[in-house]
């Protein structure tokens, strides 16, 4: 019983040494400094219209979740002949705006849910249809990825964010598009100091193979407007 008390006093100091030993290694060096990030809190409301006329809108906010970021938004969208129809997507991202996980789900004539988790460039997208089986699907990506899905502007302000604005120039990233499962990518330019709304904005453009966007920007790299020429599109913050 001596020796076992004895083995239980010396582990139970060498326990107590080790403790004090780390704790006077630490003293005087300061904590890690969180690594920065390009994504800004923001909460907002963007009109949505067609050839001019409104036909929707989204409310969106972005914000720190811990260690991570969180972007929420939520899209009401009335097309001319249609029925109404409601998008609403969740998405966690890591500090330097690399999707984590995302969520979204429709309302409407037929109402889908989706879900994409990502790793290590790996995005498991498992989809549910209304009266159908979920369908799983695995996409792999050569470099980094960003979300920009259908009627869910938001993606844009955080494309904005992420976009390399000390390097400028031509940037190309990974895409993805959850609700049409389409991955692809695009090429976002640096377009200038643009003479727009009574003031100067700056531009970036986003270009796919078959599609171009316009993002208006204030100073702070804030989107102000989002216009797609072709379709006659135009997404302004109120």
């Amino acid at each position: 019983m001596k020796r076992i008390l004895a083995a239980a006093f010396l582990a139970a100091l060498a326990a107590t040494s080790l403790v004090a030993q780390t704790k006077q290694a630490g003293r005087g060096k300061a904590p890690e400094a969180a690594t920065p990030s390009p994504l800004v809190e923001e909460k907002g409301k963007l009109a949505i219209l067609l050839d001019g006329k409104p036909v929707g809108t989204e409310e969106f906010e972005i914000a720190r979740s811990g260690k991570d970021w969180e972007a929420r938004g939520t899209t009401r969208l009335q097309m001319p002949g249609e029925a109404a129809t409601q998008v609403t997507a969740r998405m966690r991202l890591a500090a330097d705006g690399a999707p984590l996980h995302y969520q979204w789900s429709t309302s409407g004539p037929k109402k889908a849910s989706a879900t994409v988790v990502f790793e290590n460039n790996v995005a498991k997208l498992t989809l549910q249809m209304e009266g159908a089986q979920p369908y799983e699907q695995l996409l792999s990506f050569g470099t980094r990825v960003v979300i920009l899905d259908n009627n869910l502007y938001h993606d844009y302000a955080i494309l904005a964010r992420i976009y390399d604005w000390n390097a400028r120039g031509t940037q190309t990233f990974a895409v993805l598009i959850p609700q049409d499962m389409t991955p692809g990518s695009i090429t976002v330019e640096d377009g200038g100091p643009q003479k727009t709304d009574g003031g100067t904005l700056d531009l970036l453009r986003v270009k796919t193979a078959d599609l171009a966007v316009e993002l208006y920007l204030d100073a702070s790299h804030r989107l102000l407007r989002l216009a797609v020429p072709a379709a006659k599109a135009e997404i302004r913050r109120e």
